[in-house]
């Protein structure tokens, strides 16, 4: 199972995700893991900034193909709109679930007070993380469609009233009743 954490920057993606893995026995993929490498090395959105990140991205592709089937994978990330790199994202995200299916999705979100409040918290300094509630704002006013919302196992979770694990166990029942369903199906 794939699970992807699609969602704006501080509606607490990562901190779902953590409570998830214990929830699921899963492994977690972090955006910023993916990237932190090409964030430090390179300028972002330039050609080596992508063939860094692709680099990395490989390389955890083929430790996720060795883990047992059995294993969930999820990854945090903030997809939207049609930019080459957004379909590009998307496409890895599909084929990784062909080898380990389902694909599930959860578009996370949460109000605008709440987005600024996370978003400025100490935690994210000195991750790498955008802050700054004018970030949120923006998001807010301008932000494009998250990718995967057309997809059948997507699950829609407004986190603005919910702790970190009453999201985690809303997402761990909606894979689980995924899990139902396609076992059903015989898929």
């Amino acid at each position: 199972m794939i699970i992807v954490l699609n969602g704006y920057p501080g509606v607490g993606k990562l901190t779902i995700g953590r409570e998830l893995v214990k929830r699921l026995r899963a492994r977690l993929v972090d955006i910023h893991t993916l990237y932190n490498l090409a964030f430090a090395l390179t300028e972002f959105r330039t050609p080596e900034f992508r063939e860094t990140a692709r680099r990395v991205q490989e390389i955890a592709d083929d430790l996720i193909a060795a883990l047992p089937s059995d294993i969930p994978v999820i990854f945090t990330t903030v997809l939207t709109g049609e930019t080459e790199w957004a379909i590009e994202e998307w496409q890895r995200f599909e084929e990784r679930s062909i080898q380990r299916p389902p694909l599930v999705v959860v578009h996370i979100a949460c109000d605008l007070e709440e987005n600024m409040k996370r978003i400025q918290s100490p935690e994210r300094k000195g991750k790498g993380k955008l802050q700054g509630a004018e970030v949120a704002r923006r998001n807010h006013a301008s932000s494009e469609p998250l990718r995967g919302g057309d997809l059948p196992n997507t699950l829609r979770l407004n986190v603005t009233k919910l702790n970190p694990e009453e999201a985690a166990e809303k997402i761990a029942n909606h894979c689980s009743a995924v899990l139902r369903s396609t076992a059903a199906s015989g898929r």
